[in-house]
């Protein structure tokens, strides 16, 4: 089912692409000039990017601005590593976070999804993220990482705070991150607390969790200690949600905009699988990546040198035309859909397979509950900075029932 034309009226999600098809005019590789950084921006050159891990460095501590809380968190943090030290940590989560782990949580999904839509059951309005999207995927990993999901609250605070972007402006530079830091530093520091106290009282009662397994997995003897656990911990808990927070949201304004997609998929839900991925590939929740040039590189033509902050821009390339037939055309339809939006290569989302099982269920259970589901006002949704993250803070929907 294709979809070429949405309803009327223009949304922050829908002129984020026209930004990125003008990043992208201007060539694959560009120097932001404002914000100081190099931009890569088509398929090829990000995918390259992403897989070359010795040249293009997720660590970038060196360029960053120091807090101290932060220097605890990014300790167990392999999403800012690099081989060896991530392939240990990477090697850990995967021998307790396996596919079959993931698949076997699909019954658990499917009863926390109609948990929390039961309790909306009298209602004909209410907020999609508050109800659904945001309590969803953190009950789901709170419950496998054996923390309690009760307080699935405070993690959507953290989350908030962490993610919101709220002190930085659509283009923020070095003086605004650091600025930023300080903001939220109060926040990790309850995290980092929260966190170190779960995990000793874990590997003092160890239970048949998560938590539990990483603790007692090791890696050529090694194992993680208590302070590489906060930092791993809160990245599965904090991290580990908020793509499927978005996702959701983000499907859900864009089946709105293109009602004929949605009724289709109502018709046929196995086709909610490739559905997905196409709001994935239209909407990433990360737009960018950024990597530190190791060594001097031509890239695109462009001589950088090294110690250089270099974006991969996941939302420019997700739109290549050189890649993806008709890329501005917002196909459930589309197959292969090789899009970025989870990465590539050594540092490819280890929660993908989950967030896309969540995503799956939650949107078909939406449809199997109510006969229509539209935003009656599109002035009402509060989106998230999209420097930071692409998706809605608030979603009002208003809903029927057969």
């Amino acid at each position: 089912m294709i979809s070429r034309q949405p309803t009327a009226g223009r949304l922050l999600l829908e002129e984020l692409p026209d930004r990125w098809r003008g990043l992208r005019e201007a060539g694959p590789v560009r120097h932001d000039e404002a914000q100081g950084v190099w931009q890569v921006l088509d398929h090829e050159h990000v995918a390259a990017v992403l897989a070359d891990p010795a040249t293009y460095s997720s660590d970038l501590s060196a360029l960053s601005p120091t807090q101290p809380d932060f220097e605890t968190f990014t300790q167990g943090n392999f999403v800012g590593m690099d081989p060896p030290e991530h392939r240990k940590l990477r090697t850990l989560v995967s021998q307790a976070f396996t596919p079959r782990v993931v698949q076997g949580l699909e019954p658990r999904i499917e009863a926390v999804c109609a948990r929390l839509l039961d309790e909306v059951a009298d209602q004909d309005r209410f907020d999609l993220v508050d109800t659904l999207a945001y309590p969803l995927p953190i009950i789901v990993i709170a419950e496998l990482l054996g923390i309690p999901a009760e307080e699935h609250r405070l993690f959507q605070e953290w989350a908030s705070v962490l993610f919101g972007g709220d002190q930085l402006g659509e283009a923020p530079d070095m003086a605004d991150l650091e600025r930023a830091l300080e903001a939220i530093a109060p926040t990790v520091r309850e995290m980092n607390s929260y966190m170190l106290d779960y995990i000793r009282a874990r590997r003092a009662a160890p239970g048949d969790d998560l938590t539990s397994r990483l603790i007692a997995a090791e890696v050529d003897g090694v194992r993680l200690r208590d302070q590489e656990m906060v930092g791993f911990v809160a990245l599965l808990l904090v991290a580990g949600h908020i793509t499927t927070t978005a996702l959701l949201g983000n499907a859900v304004v864009t089946f709105d905009r293109y009602p004929e997609t949605a009724a289709a998929l109502r018709a046929d839900p196995p086709r909610i699988t490739t559905a997905v991925e196409e709001v994935l590939r239209w909407l990433p929740p990360f737009p960018e990546l950024g990597r530190r040039v190791t060594r001097p590189v031509v890239l695109g033509g462009h001589e950088i040198p090294a110690d250089t902050l270099l974006m991969a821009h996941l939302g420019a390339a997700n739109r290549d035309p050189a890649r993806f037939d008709a890329p501005d055309v917002f196909d459930v339809t589309r197959s292969p859909n090789p899009h970025l939006t989870f990465g590539h290569g050594i540092h490819f989302c280890f929660g993908a397979p989950l967030a896309r099982l969540e995503a799956r269920i939650a949107l078909n259970m939406l449809h199997e509950r109510f006969r229509t589901l539209v935003i009656p006002s599109h002035e009402d949704i509060t989106y998230q900075n999209p420097a930071v993250l692409i998706g809605v803070r608030q979603l009002p929907v208003e809903v029927g029932r057969a």
